[in-house]
């Protein structure tokens, strides 16, 4: 069996792209922008293109934008344009280390459950929809608040309600294709349960987590926007957009101080809608090799 991937559609410039495919392609740029901005913020900072996000003594407080500081500073002295590039690299750690803990977990349960089936398959099946049910927010604030501040705690908060995802859709195409004939083949030829599962089954039950990966990491940026806004997520000094906005409501309610809010939402808001975009259209096309490989 083959893997099909559909990124060569993004990029196939035979023919008129699609709305679809042109909205991915706006996602995958988003995307992209600010996975730069994560890794090259500290070379900018050691260039002098960016502050200190955790100096704040040597400037001046609640400062409009200017040439000095782009996008203003805070009633602190922050300079709100290096917290705002800082954040995403802030961001990118937490809901990386999220994902890849919810996928490192909730994939091979799947397989695993799908393909032996039985009692553990009915137990599994059992805790992850009673995970699954609860609120991805209250999950991720009640391990938050028990776990403490960090990037590693937020980043369990956040795995915790995604570990059901990843093994109800792996569980389902694992019951789905261990009845293809080549997994049989492979059963009658004396072939070992991990065998099966590594070689026969894992590139084939796999082919839809990148879809659900990206709309998860949107929607983590998220949640841990609303950690941070509550005084749960990442430490104080530690840039996030979510502690920002929080930091920032006094500014704006009292003095009219809107550069200190707009800048972190906008980012936040931006950095979502990329990825949505690119998840949602990535889903759009898998969707037609999903039907062939039915066909």
């Amino acid at each position: 069996m083959t893997l099909h991937l559909p990124f060569s559609r993004l990029f196939n410039s035979s023919r008129r792209p699609s709305l679809s495919v042109r909205l991915t392609q706006v996602g995958l740029v988003i995307t992209v922008f600010f996975v730069a901005l994560a890794v090259l913020a500290p070379l900018m900072q050691g260039v002098g293109w960016l502050q200190d996000p955790v100096e704040f003594l040597d400037n001046p407080p609640q400062e409009p934008p200017s040439w000095h500081h782009w996008f203003g500073t805070t009633r602190l002295g922050y300079d709100v344009f290096s917290r705002t590039v800082f954040g995403s690299q802030a961001a990118w750690q937490v809901v990386i280390l999220a994902t890849l803990l919810s996928v490192g977990i909730g994939v091979p349960l799947g397989m695993v459950s799908g393909y032996l089936g039985g009692r553990l398959d009915r137990v599994l099946v059992f805790l992850m929809d009673a995970v699954y049910t609860l609120p991805t927010l209250l999950i991720a604030v009640t391990l938050a608040f028990v776990l403490g501040r960090g990037v590693l705690n937020a980043a369990i908060a956040l795995s915790i309600a995604y570990i059901p995802q990843y093994y109800r859709l792996v569980r389902n195409q694992t019951v789905s294709v261990k009845t293809e004939l080549f997994v049989e083949a492979a059963q009658a030829m004396g072939a070992s349960t991990w065998r099966v599962l590594t070689r026969y089954l894992f590139l084939n039950v796999v082919q839809s987590v990148p879809v659900l990966l990206t709309l998860n990491i949107a929607d983590a940026i998220l949640i841990l926007g609303g950690l941070g806004f509550l005084g749960l997520g990442l430490p104080e000094e530690t840039p996030e957009w979510g502690h920002d906005l929080k930091q920032a409501l006094d500014g704006l309610s009292t003095g009219g101080i809107w550069w200190t809010t707009l800048f972190p939402g906008l980012a936040m808001t931006l950095m979502v809608t990329g990825l949505s975009l690119l998840g949602e259209g990535l889903s759009e096309l898998m969707r037609p090799i999903a039907q062939n490989d039915q066909g």
